[in-house]
């Protein structure tokens, strides 16, 4: 029964895994868009974090997780002479991959973490019916990607600890590898893999050979990301060892002084310092959250989990996406109540599949879609995003030579009137044809200030014309509870759903 249960949650996470929801917008521009731009002949549009005097992502680890799959991609799809890649061929590609990733990878570390055959089909079965795996990990994130890497490392250093007889000097090699991956990939890292690499100490000391050859192998991995980072950021400068020896660049250490800052952090949201703990895991975990302090079975992922939570809430921005790692460790470091047992699985379900149809469906879940139905269109100049997720420039592919990207998410709507009135273009009135580019703005359907300028062309001269909508499509982000309610933001937000593309044009003599 278990076994029928776990693979249909696979074919879930296959599910949730090609829908093309939008969680965050980093999950685009601190990966996907950075590496495309250089794979193929994308455009691409890099963030403050790689375009600052000290730039702070590392982009070692995407081209491990993206760069290699992209390259493979296109010599297969080029190779068999079908030109050059669609940007939603690469797009699905990365989501497969992903999900690839996570049900080998995550459900085998599990599998090698939880050795009780009874509490190992309960984890498998936990983390496999969270939302948390349906979407969040699907998703191209720093933190799915340290999510992984953490599992494997906790694996390594079980191995290591019940491997008695021998040194273990490839495992301790290949952990020395994933600890630098995953610093480089995220800096908070560390936080969570310190406790269980503490208890290594006793075995570098009856072994010392595995401590020497996880010196060398993280020395190895540790110039190979410098070597990388350094030559992607100076592209102008030859690549030379003494140049990376006497001066790298050295992105986690620009990214703990970037985050040091209590001004640099209040630019993205300060949170209490309990933000994680009374808010964040309990949107994770859902009806698992009470059994972690009421049910728990004390296991070094439990206090690995614990660990990276403690630390994270140090700092003043917690979102709860950086909690990613501490869930499959969590889901499966607690026992299932005894009693109403029924109850609390019916809970689990209804919490999981309404959280994973919310953000694996409907977050946002227009913008990709708009993207890649307008780069397949002609003749538009210009596309403005307003109250939407900024929209990934890599999806539009070669019509962004010719268009343009502009997102408008905190605009008023009277400064988007004023800003279409500045950039709509003319159409005569004697011909249909638009004089210049057609110029579009996606707007979301529960965005009722376009209203009347849609419907009773209230403002002169502006002319909107419907061209494409999107249903699946919910904004969380435009909530306004204390004006409207909640009965009238649930019709307004829920009700109203979906993302509309509208061509604008004003006339002119």
């Amino acid at each position: 029964m278990w076994r029928r249960t776990y693979f249909f949650l696979i074919l879930v996470r296959l599910y949730f895994a090609l829908s093309p929801s939008y969680l965050h917008p980093d999950e685009n521009f601190q990966g996907p868009e950075v590496i495309a731009g250089r794979v193929f002949s994308y455009p691409a549009h890099h963030t403050w974090e790689f375009t600052s005097d000290s730039p702070i992502r590392s982009v070692f680890p995407l081209w491990l997780v993206y760069g290699l799959p992209m390259y493979v991609l296109r010599e297969l799809w080029e190779g068999s002479g079908r030109g050059e890649v669609p940007p939603e061929v690469a797009y699905y590609t990365l989501r497969i991959l992903m999900f690839i990733l996570s049900f080998v990878l995550e459900d085998w570390a599990i599998q090698e973490l939880v050795k009780s055959s009874r509490q190992r089909r309960v984890a498998m079965i936990l983390v496999a019916s969270s939302y948390v795996t349906w979407t969040w990990q699907m998703h191209t994130f720093s933190n799915s990607i340290e999510t992984l890497v953490l599992l494997w490392s906790l694996a390594l250093i079980a191995r290591i600890h019940e491997d008695k007889q021998h040194s273990s000097v490839f495992a301790c090699a290949v952990l020395a590898f994933c600890t630098v991956l995953g610093t480089f990939n995220r800096i908070t890292f560390p936080a969570f893999l310190v406790i269980p690499g503490l208890s290594l100490f006793p075995h570098f000391w009856r072994k010392p050979f595995s401590l020497v050859s996880m010196i060398l192998a993280g020395a190895f991995t540790l110039f190979l990301a410098l070597s990388v980072d350094t030559s992607f950021y100076n592209p102008s400068e030859p690549f030379t060892f003494r140049r990376i020896l006497i001066n790298p660049l050295i992105t986690p250490l620009n990214n703990v002084l970037y985050n040091s800052s209590h001004t640099n952090l209040a630019e993205h949201g300060i949170h209490p310092y309990y933000q994680h703990l009374v808010a964040n895991l309990p949107q994770l975990l859902g009806p698992a959250f009470p059994l972690v302090f009421f049910s728990p079975r004390r296991s070094w992922r439990l206090y690995a989990a614990a660990c990276g939570v403690l630390v994270l809430s140090c700092f003043p921005h917690q979102e709860a996406r950086f909690l990613m790692p501490a869930v499959p460790l969590i889901l499966s470091s607690i026992r299932l109540p005894r009693h109403l047992l029924g109850l609390w699985i019916t809970i689990w379900i209804i919490f999981n599949v309404a959280l994973g149809t919310l953000m694996g469906v409907y977050h946002q879940g227009g913008v990709v879609p708009a993207q890649i139905w307008l780069s397949k269109q002609q003749n538009i100049r210009k596309v403005f995003y307003w109250k939407t997720y900024s929209a990934p420039v890599w999806l539009i592919n070669g019509n962004a030579t010719a268009t343009e990207v502009v997102n408008l998410m905190g605009m008023s709507g009277d400064d988007l009137i004023q800003r279409l009135i500045a950039e709509a273009p003319c159409r005569n009135e004697t011909s249909s044809t638009v004089v210049d580019g057609s110029v579009v703005v996606a707007v979301p359907s529960s965005a009722t200030f376009i209203d009347p300028h849609v419907m009773n062309n209230i403002t002169a001269d502006l002319i909107f014309r419907d061209l494409w909508r999107y249903r699946n499509h919910i904004n969380l982000d435009d909530l306004d509870i204390g004006e409207e309610g909640i009965e009238g933001t649930f019709h307004r937000v829920i009700e109203r759903r979906g993302l509309v593309l509208w061509e604008v044009e004003k006339k002119c003599p």
